[in-house]
């Protein structure tokens, strides 16, 4: 039996992007679904479109609209901004920018 304080493992944003690749809107929403523990079908009822298009969004082939990822976010009770900001910054990464995005809504 150990008394001690076990030693505690601190991940940011940083760290997890070193061991996962960078923050994608389709790693975030596929990260909420297996979370959640439910289906590609279940999921994309939950936030209202098609199975094709979550399947679409989860593997990186398209991006929603940045009013189409706050809708998305709202319906799965997350802040909008933050996967508005997430959307936004796989955009300027496409496009060769390396900008952060930081948005309060």
């Amino acid at each position: 039996m150990t008394t001690g304080r076990s030693k505690q493992i601190k991940f940011g944003l940083k760290e997890l992007e070193k061991k996962f690749g960078l923050l994608t809107f389709g790693r975030l929403l596929e990260s909420h679904r297996l979370a959640e523990e439910i289906s590609q079908t279940a999921m994309a009822k939950k936030i209202k479109i098609s199975r094709q298009k979550l399947n679409d969004f989860e593997h990186g082939r398209r991006f929603p609209s940045l009013g189409a990822a706050a809708s998305m976010a709202e319906a799965l009770g997350e802040h909008a901004a933050t996967w508005v900001s997430v959307v936004i910054e796989e955009m300027l990464r496409e496009e060769n920018l390396e900008f952060k995005v930081t948005l309060a809504g």
